[in-house]
């Protein structure tokens, strides 16, 4: 019950993403198409890049707002009596740090999914195993 509400989650976060990609390359083919005239092709390709760097900065600005900072143990005794960060814990702490990192991850790790499943099925497996310490 649980898996086919999170596989519908993703389907549909798939679909949205998809529907999203096509807009932003209609515009981007809009844009040079209006501005090669004055510009040239050079020009408007300059200007269709322009306007995609400015739309990665303007997405991450807003993602990096959004997301709480993550806030691991200090050190001392409360490092020592907080309980080990899984590897799972940890990644999701970097991604709320570094925002850009976590999107250029996550188009490598689609690639990678694409390229070979049953490696990705193997890594989701060991992430989402907890950690077993050992005293």
């Amino acid at each position: 019950m649980i898996t086919r509400r999170v596989l519908t989650a993703i389907a549909a976060a798939a679909s949205i993403a998809a529907a999203a990609a096509t807009v932003v390359v209609a515009l981007a083919f809009t844009l040079y198409a209006a501005t090669r005239e004055t510009l040239g092709p050079a020009g408007a390709s300059a200007c269709v890049a322009g306007a995609a760097a400015l739309l990665a900065v303007i997405a991450a600005f807003v993602v990096s707002q959004q997301m709480p900072h993550f806030k691991g143990a200090k050190g001392g005794r409360a490092a020592r009596n907080a309980p080990a960060l899984s590897p799972m814990d940890r990644i999701i702490g970097v991604a709320r740090e570094r925002p850009l990192l976590a999107a250029a991850a996550a188009a490598a790790a689609g690639f990678i999914a694409f390229r070979n499943p049953l490696l990705v099925a193997t890594i989701v497996r060991a992430m989402t195993e907890p950690v077993r310490r050992r005293d």
